[in-house]
């Protein structure tokens, strides 16, 4: 399998991946290091931005856009150190349009208000309301959902997703340090290192949240119920297949591997074990069947993988089905394409060296756009021929 996919990464397919380009999509307009990107399912052709530090930002999605607007300011709140924390994942509700809810995920140090052994310093998912006009985020409106005690301030996981079941998906890391020390990547009755799914419309069991029934590990302890996948070090960049449904994401590696994944019911990704196809921890890899992920990259290539999207859009038809995705460190920006078992094809689309590729994100028709903390938001577009 490694040989399959190093031989696929060198001479992949030629030129049945078109050539793609990229530009500023809104000229006018810099972020502060934006790590989340994603349109209200409203109907309306605009755009929010998170901005790491605390800010929720909107814009109309057109290169003239010439301002953009405050939806909520949360930065007092948000712990925002380093390079790992911050405001992290923004989730529009299915039907925002008639309830104005929306669901925010973020770093904090604040005194926990129900402590249960939860440590200062900790990721808080939070149920937000939205005026009429789905503009403005009302601060007073927070209700805590869920707290996970973070250990230490890097591998917080990142972005927020509603699958096309309903439910919120949501990616932690392992809790950080390195090699995981606190072996969470593994640990059932931790939610560090995992996926979780819940139900938020439907609270159960002294929860704000409840679980759904068809949730892998239901009635198995001591795995949490929650637990939609486990074996992740720091999933970064998630995103559901509009028309599949899979869900893709990157997993940051360590030292030598970087991967991407599609993310499947109950399945073990094997972190901290193994690295992408790679034993981690020597005389590991026995035990249990890993989920093998859809191409890794050795640190010569990347150094910290940023997920991205599949393309479904219907201004590229020649791009349908293409996943699009990037390295924080090197700047690559690569296309694959996948039948569903095995990559079948993968190209190295550009390079932007020093720009961060940060987070991607799609518009209402379905166009793939990327951040960078260079300040700038980016489309893809066809390369010129020469």
């Amino acid at each position: 399998m490694v040989i399959e996919v190093l031989l696929l990464l060198g001479q992949a397919a030629e030129g049945r991946i078109p050539d793609v380009d990229f530009e500023v999509a809104f000229p006018s307009l810099r972020f502060e290091r934006g790590v989340a990107l994603e349109h209200p399912r409203d109907g309306s052709d605009r755009l929010f931005v998170l901005e790491q530090p605390g800010r929720v930002i909107w814009l109309e999605n057109s290169p003239e856009a010439k301002e953009k607007r405050l939806a909520l300011d949360l930065v007092p709140k948000v712990r925002s150190r380093g390079n790992e924390e911050g405001l992290l994942g923004l989730a529009f509700h299915p039907k925002v349009r008639e309830n104005g809810v929306v669901f925010l995920q973020y770093s904090t140090s604040d005194p926990p208000k129900e402590p249960k052994n939860l440590k200062n310093r900790r990721n808080v998912i939070s149920r937000f309301r939205m005026d009429a006009g789905r503009t403005a985020i009302d601060p007073a409106s927070e209700e805590v959902i869920l707290e996970i005690a973070q250990p230490f301030e890097n591998h917080n996981g990142g972005v927020l997703q509603f699958g096309p079941d309903g439910f919120l998906y949501i990616g932690l890391g392992d809790g950080g340090a390195a090699n995981d020390p606190h072996g969470n990547g593994q640990k059932p009755d931790s939610m560090l290192g995992k996926f979780l799914r819940i139900d938020v419309d439907k609270p159960a069991a002294g929860k704000k949240y409840g679980i759904p029934r068809d949730n892998p590990f239901v009635g198995k302890p001591p795995f949490l119920p929650e637990i939609w996948s486990l074996g992740w070090r720091n999933p970064w960049g998630y995103h559901f297949d509009r028309k599949t449904g899979d869900l893709w994401s990157g997993d940051v590696g360590q030292d030598k591997w970087e991967e991407i994944c599609v993310v499947r019911k109950g399945g073990n990704y094997g972190w901290n074990v193994r690295e992408a196809f790679h034993e981690f921890k020597a005389g590991k890899l026995a035990t249990p069947a890993y989920v093998d992920p859809v191409v890794e990259h050795d640190h010569g290539l990347a150094k910290s993988i940023t997920g991205g999207c599949v393309y479904r859009g219907k201004k590229h038809p020649e791009w349908d089905g293409l996943y699009f995705y990037g390295d924080f460190v090197t700047g690559n920006m690569w296309a694959l394409r996948w039948d569903g078992r095995k990559m079948t094809e993968n190209k190295l689309l550009f390079a932007l060296p020093g720009k961060q590729i940060s987070i991607f994100g799609q518009d209402l028709d379905g166009e793939i756009l990327f951040a960078s903390f260079d300040g700038r938001i980016y489309r893809f577009k066809p390369k010129a021929k020469p």
